[in-house]
């Protein structure tokens, strides 16, 4: 039995050896191969990353990179794409920088182009898809697959988006310039800057012809090499399924009602549960409160943060292109929209769709008709006479100014006018001359129609399930010429806000003025298809808004003990009302916990406020006092009441900055000696400024120096710290 076993052992360690010995003979079939990996600056084999390969395989000669947060860069991005392939046939690569490496930019052919459009965002930052591109081109630490951080050579082309409202005008178009430059690359043309408080269009327009001409000599080639091809093919579809078919859904779970997400990409329809006017009655203008239901949405906000509203263009805008356009009749026919070069062009909306859908939701058609648009169009007239006048407003800049600038004329009032018809009456196609233009033309030169954001007027500590909104409701007189008497022009998101508040509340707004029988009528207000796609924003009497929540970097200081300086004239004064609610909630929490005594400690709150009347347009008027019980004195509010006593003693308005000085001292404190923080929210273009330099000279004197060194230094110091925080707009 012994011996037996021993040889059974003797028998498993002679096989045990043997497998040891022939192991990899044994097991080469099944053994996997080891497959390198592709590195992030390997020159193709697929990687989606490697903008370089993706060039070369498509035989394509420039790449044009855009960082923007709205979607403006990118449009003009894709506008410089087509300019190049009309003028000179070259294909180029539009680029999402977030999407793409750039170790490899160094290994760009020499007879290739690389464009940078870049918007300038925030307090001189760039656009979220851009902060790394940034980085890598900053960076002297960065070494792109050279081993060095140098570009030697490389051609590139840039156009700057920003504001001169705002301090870091162009700051990360002249950044990226700088460094591309420090690298060696050379660039093509000047720098272009657009500024969007005069206007963007204007200024790239008298940019790109000068680029256009010294990228023809540095790339070697002629214009005239190109030709015009359509960007998008658009077919009528027959016996498509209707509930697949967009009707302004913002998304594919809107169209099939299914859950997901709620962002930028999905909107969520948040219902209103509550809606009023906060101006007086009887005032000329209008600024409208609502609070949105987000309960079981997924969506959360912290104070400070934007909401995005989704709005839809005016009705009476949607018919008069409808009828300049000849679509009138056929408005409900199903369309198809397939990109003839997706790389170039994608498909700015959701389809299959239908015309009256592409121009009631997603593209915008409300905005000023663009001067380089008006001479694309011009061939399509339907007279002599529409062509010449089409022509003339593309290529003669003052009668562009005056006529379409001036009058805030849309594309629609634009045909209109060129074709002798009446801009003043409501459009039909009896009274509304039909261009023969192709759709693909207007879905390919017009942009999409994106959010408007406003500052949430609330805190998720005391409304968590609620988003409030506030917002003054915009409306302007048109500046008349010999050709368009003066007449109201709405803004789109706030009326369109201002419908749904009258509908929340089963008010009537007056839509249109009846006039008498020999007169046409005259539109008064604009109507807005506020019921949505199939219904879906209204359940029984309940509206609902389309909306996604931005985050912001606005907010107040974790700890209480900090001072707190709050500047926000007019709807500026919108997310201070969420900081004050942040306190009170915070406040509730100690007390319960410690008593009043429990705020003895904290830093005082300061909010200045200014409106044009008292009892007309004070925001919010009666909750102030409310709030002011429950931080028991630390809370503050200074008010400038522009249109009534007391005045200055020339006669002169008293403004929030007015305020601020005559409290220089206490500011002088709180910011020096206390560390506090200071917010400022509203316009950039008048009081940020005021406010800033006054914020300069309380400074610049507490500090025993001038406003223009100490106080500019000072202020400086507390933007870098973000101890000075902006929300403003123009």
């Amino acid at each position: 039995m012994a011996v037996s076993s021993d040889v059974l052992i003797l028998a498993i360690s002679v096989v045990l050896a043997a497998v040891y010995l022939f192991k990899d003979q044994l097991f080469a079939a099944s053994k996997p191969k080891s497959t390198p990996l592709p590195s992030k600056s390997s020159a193709g084999d697929g990687n989606p990353r490697d903008f370089v390969a993706k060039m070369k395989e498509a035989k394509k000669r420039i790449v044009i990179f855009y960082g923007s947060q709205t979607g403006t860069a990118e449009e003009y991005a894709i506008r410089l794409a087509k300019e190049a392939k009309a003028k000179f046939g070259l294909a180029s690569l539009v680029c999402d920088p977030e999407e793409y490496d750039f170790e490899n930019l160094d290994q760009l052919p020499e007879d290739c182009c690389v464009f940078f459009v870049m918007a300038t965002y925030g307090e001189g930052e760039p656009t979220d898809n851009a902060v790394e591109l940034c980085r890598v081109l900053s960076d002297e630490s960065f070494e792109f697959s050279n081993g060095e951080h140098k570009l030697p050579g490389l051609k590139y082309v840039i156009f700057g988006l920003g504001n001169k409202t705002y301090e870091h005008y162009n700051a990360i178009a002249r950044n990226v310039d700088r460094d591309l430059e420090k690298m060696g690359a050379v660039r093509i043309g000047e720098r272009g800057e657009g500024d969007d408080d005069k206007s963007m269009e204007e200024d790239y327009l008298e940019w790109k012809d000068g680029m256009w001409e010294a990228f023809a000599k540095a790339m070697n080639v002629e214009e005239g090499q190109g030709g015009e091809t359509p960007d998008f093919a658009v077919t009528e579809v027959e016996d498509h399924p209707q509930e697949k078919v967009y009707l302004g859904e913002l998304s594919a779970r809107a169209l099939t009602r299914s859950k997901g997400i709620h962002d930028a990409k999905n909107p969520y329809p948040a219902p209103i549960t509550v809606a009023r006017e906060l101006f007086a009655i009887g005032s000329d203008r209008n600024c409208v409160h609502l609070e949105l239901n987000i309960e079981g949405s997924g969506i959360t906000y912290q104070h400070g943060d934007h909401v995005g509203v989704w709005p839809s263009n005016a009705e009476v805008e949607v018919d008069r292109l409808l009828c300049a356009l000849g679509l009138y009749d056929k408005k409900d026919t199903v369309i198809n929209i397939e990109s003839l070069d997706p790389a170039l062009a994608k498909v700015p909306f959701p389809v299959p769709t239908t015309y009256v859908t592409v121009l009631r939701h997603y593209i915008d058609i409300s905005a000023l008709a663009g001067r380089q648009i008006l001479g694309v169009l011009a061939k399509y007239a339907p007279t002599p006479e529409a062509e010449a006048i089409l022509k003339t407003l593309n290529t003669n800049k003052e009668e562009y100014n005056t006529i379409v600038h001036n009058g805030s004329l849309k594309l629609g009032e634009v045909l209109q006018l060129a074709a002798g018809n009446d801009i003043h009456v409501a459009p039909n196609p009896s009274n509304t001359t039909a261009w023969k233009i192709p759709f693909d033309i207007i879905v390919s030169s017009i942009p999409r129609l994106q959010p408007r954001y406003y500052s949430i007027s609330s805190s998720p500590k005391l409304y968590p399930n609620s988003i409030h909104v506030t917002a003054v409701v915009l409306k302007w007189e048109s500046i008349p010429n010999e050709k368009v008497k003066p007449r109201w022009v709405y803004g789109v998101g706030s009326n369109m806000l201002l419908n749904l508040k009258a509908a929340a509340n089963g008010e009537d707004i007056p839509l249109v003025s009846q006039a008498a029988d020999d007169t046409p009528a005259k539109i008064s207000a604009p109507k807005y298809a506020i019921e949505g796609p199939r219904g879906a924003y209204k359940q029984e009497t309940i509206y609902k808004v389309p909306i996604h929540v931005r985050r912001s970097t606005f907010r107040l200081p974790t700890n209480p003990k900090s001072p707190v300086i709050m500047i926000g004239p007019g709807t500026g004064v919108a997310p201070f009302r969420g900081f004050v609610q942040e306190r009170v909630a915070m406040a509730r929490r100690t007390i319960e916990k410690n008593g009043p005594e429990g705020l003895a400690d904290w830093g005082s709150i300061r909010l200045y406020f200014g409106c044009r009347n008292s009892n007309v347009d004070f925001l919010y008027k009666d909750e102030w006092p409310e709030y002011a019980k429950e931080l028991h004195g630390k809370f503050t509010m200074r008010c400038a009441f522009s249109r009534e006593p007391p005045f200055k003693p020339d006669g002169s308005k008293i403004y929030v900055q007015d305020l601020i000085w005559e409290d220089h001292e206490q500011i002088a404190d709180a910011i020096i000696n206390g560390k506090g923080y200071v917010y400022i929210c509203g316009d950039a273009k008048g009081m940020s400024k005021s406010v800033e330099e006054t914020l300069c000279k309380i400074l610049g004197e507490a500090k025993g120096g001038s406003a223009e060194v100490e106080g500019a230094a000072e202020l400086k110091m507390l933007k870098e710290r973000s101890r000075l925080l902006l929300d403003v707009w123009s």
